[in-house]
């Protein structure tokens, strides 16, 4: 009986997902841990690879398929005795469906081919498809590159990103003409859009929305950053977002009323401050995980936080490091943005909007003076969260940044 390869769940929340490509083809030798498929979730693109050694006998869901789901038989892989004739018998397969007998007399010559590769290990696939790695890969279609022009310097001459910047900085490339149609250009959604939109219509249709806003004063936060930043062995440059982490997850100890996710028939309350820190990538928005970060000191912060959004825009995170949270920042700062009002990214009861940190005019004892100033907003779910636990979070996050010393304590 041919083994089942069936619809992997990446995650534990995972109940469908697109099978982006098949790295290999009907009648290819499969060997445990080459990598068989690309499956894209909600959040990333990650590989998988074959558990199983045998002869790709038939695929039943096509690359580029939407919405499979998990569990769902995706491929037949023959193992060793076994012929194309087998596949006839794929309807006694649970949830198989039934293969024509043309359609198994197609694959008979590729699968004879693959039997006495299975037997001659000397063999090589001649088949010409172009091996390269899903960050290459989008990067090459990023930048209208062709694949099959670059000589790969990965294992068995795989395509790796470096191999793509490269081919990227001779300038030599193979232009390729997007989808138009007249004056503008249809771009499909991708899993995590799709998913973005959905969670965030739902957010902002039915759960009731409060905002609150502080000004903060940066100039001594921004003082003692650049003192540390200056050490002469500091190994790690801190950003002010690192400081903003850490004042969200210390001020969310000291106001747990915040610290609050809303489940319908109960709040649930956090002992620790899992702060998701927005990041921007390709087609979308993911949310790592900086979890217990009031455990954390703030040089550990900005190394986790930046090692997450690394991988975060490669689509490298593992389904563990942006799932959860009990509270979320969302920084645009550093793209000039003076305030905004973020949307709830449910189940959670909060999260934090920061803009940029720029000079203004305030009053001191009576004195009109310059100082840098940070505007932040609070969305709140008020079914969870009410205004004046809202403005007590605010409190102890504004007294925080104000005075970053009691970040260190």
């Amino acid at each position: 009986m041919p083994i089942q390869v069936l619809m992997p769940a990446l995650s534990p929340t995972m109940t469908e997902g697109n099978l982006v490509k098949w790295h290999k083809k009907e009648g290819d030798v499969i060997k445990s841990g080459q990598v068989l498929a690309e499956i894209e979730t909600d959040k990333a693109t990650m590989e998988v690879e074959a558990v199983d050694e045998g002869v790709l006998g038939k695929i039943l869901v096509e690359a580029g398929t939407e919405n499979v789901k998990v569990n769902q038989l995706i491929a037949l892989i023959l193992e060793e005795g076994e012929d194309a004739a087998s596949l006839a018998n794929v309807e006694a397969v649970t949830h198989a469906t039934p293969i024509a007998q043309s359609k198994v007399e197609e694959v008979v010559p590729q699968i004879e081919q693959a039997v006495q590769t299975l037997t001659n290990p000397s063999a090589k696939n001649e088949s010409g498809r172009v091996f390269a790695t899903p960050l290459a890969r989008r990067i090459a279609e990023q930048n209208n590159i062709a694949l099959h022009q670059i000589t790969g310097s990965g294992p068995n001459g795989r395509i790796v990103k470096a191999d793509v910047e490269n081919m990227q900085a001779s300038g030599n490339r193979s232009a390729v003409k997007p989808l138009t149609i007249g004056g503008y250009t249809d771009v499909t959604l991708n899993g995590m859009r799709k998913v973005i939109a959905k969670r965030l219509t739902e957010s902002k249709q039915t759960i009731p929305h409060f905002y609150l806003s502080v000004d903060c004063e940066l100039d001594a936060l921004m003082a003692l950053r650049q003192q540390l930043n200056n050490r002469p062995k500091a190994e790690i440059k801190l950003s002010v977002n690192d400081f903003i982490v850490r004042a969200c997850a210390l001020a969310l100890i000291e106001v747990p009323e915040a610290n609050a996710t809303w489940h319908d028939n109960y709040i649930r309350l956090y002992n620790n401050a899992d702060v998701c820190v927005a990041v921007a990538v390709d087609g979308g928005l993911v949310t790592p995980v900086v979890k217990a970060a009031e455990q954390k000191s703030i040089m550990d912060i900005s190394a986790e936080v930046k090692s997450l959004a690394e991988r975060a825009r490669a689509g490298k995170l593992q389904p563990e490091e942006y799932q959860g949270g009990s509270f979320t920042l969302s920084n645009l700062g550093m793209f000039g943005i003076k305030s905004f009002s973020a949307i709830l990214n449910p189940p959670q009861a909060c999260i934090l909007a920061v803009g940029a940190g720029e000079q203004r005019p305030v009053v001191k004892n009576g004195q009109i003076t310059v100082a840098n100033v940070m505007s932040c907003t609070l969305s709140v779910d008020h079914r969870a969260v009410d205004g004046a636990v809202g403005a007590r979070f605010l409190a102890a996050f504004k007294q925080l940044i104000e005075n970053p010393i009691n970040l260190f304590v």
